[in-house]
C-alpha cells in the first residue's frame, strides 16, 4: 500500500450518529423542557442587551443626523440576537448562556462542536421557525428520537445533556 492509497474502512462498524438515544438515553433526558427554559433565559438576556445597543444607536443618531436611527433601529433586534446566538453557540462551549444554565450543549450529528457561521444560520432558522410555527416547532421534538426540533434536523445538530456528555468523555 502506498502513502496515497486510502486506508480501508469497515463501513459496517461506523455508527451513523455519534449520539444514539437507544444506547445513551441519558444524553437526551429532559432536553425539550430544558430547551424551553434556556430559550426564556436567552430571550431575557437578548432583551437586556437590546437596551445598551438601542442607547448606542440613539446617541449615534445625533452624530449621523438621524441616519443611524433610520438604518440601525429597524434591524437592531436581529443584529443583537444573531450576534448573541452566533458568538455563544459558535464559541468553545457550543451553548448559549441559557443553555449553559440548564446544562445542555449543541453538537453536530456526528459529534463535533459548531463554529460561528453555522451557529448564525441556526439562529436565523430558529427565530424564523419559532416566529412562524410556534408552538408547532416544539411538537417536532416529541416525535424525533433525539428530541430535535425542525431547525436542528435541517442543520444536522443535536442538543445533549452536558453532564452526561462529560461523563462519556466527549
Amino acid at each position: 500500500m502506498s502513502d496515497t492509497d486510502p486506508v480501508p474502512v469497515d463501513r459496517s462498524r461506523i455508527d451513523r450518529y455519534a449520539y444514539d438515544p437507544a444506547t445513551r438515553p441519558d444524553l437526551f433526558d429532559g432536553i425539550l423542557a430544558r430547551r424551553i427554559v434556556a430559550f426564556m433565559i436567552d430571550a431575557i438576556l437578548i432583551f437586556l442587551l437590546m437596551i445598551p445597543a438601542a442607547l448606542v444607536v440613539f446617541i449615534l443618531g445625533f452624530f449621523t443626523f438621524t441616519l443611524a436611527w433610520w438604518i440601525l433601529f429597524p434591524p437592531l433586534f436581529a443584529i443583537v440576537a444573531l450576534g448573541y446566538v452566533g458568538l455563544t453557540l459558535g464559541g468553545p462551549a457550543s451553548a448559549t448562556v441559557g443553555m449553559r444554565a440548564v446544562g445542555i450543549e449543541m453538537r453536530t450529528w456526528n459529534g463535533g462542536t459548531r463554529f460561528l457561521p453555522p451557529a448564525g444560520v441556526r439562529a436565523i432558522l430558529f427565530w424564523f421557525s419559532v416566529g412562524v410555527l410556534t408552538p408547532l416547532v416544539l411538537l417536532v421534538g416529541l416525535f424525533t428520537r433525539r428530541r430535535q426540533l425542525l431547525h436542528d434536523l435541517v442543520l444536522g445538530v443535536v442538543m445533549v445533556n452536558a453532564a452526561a456528555l462529560r461523563r462519556q468523555g466527549s
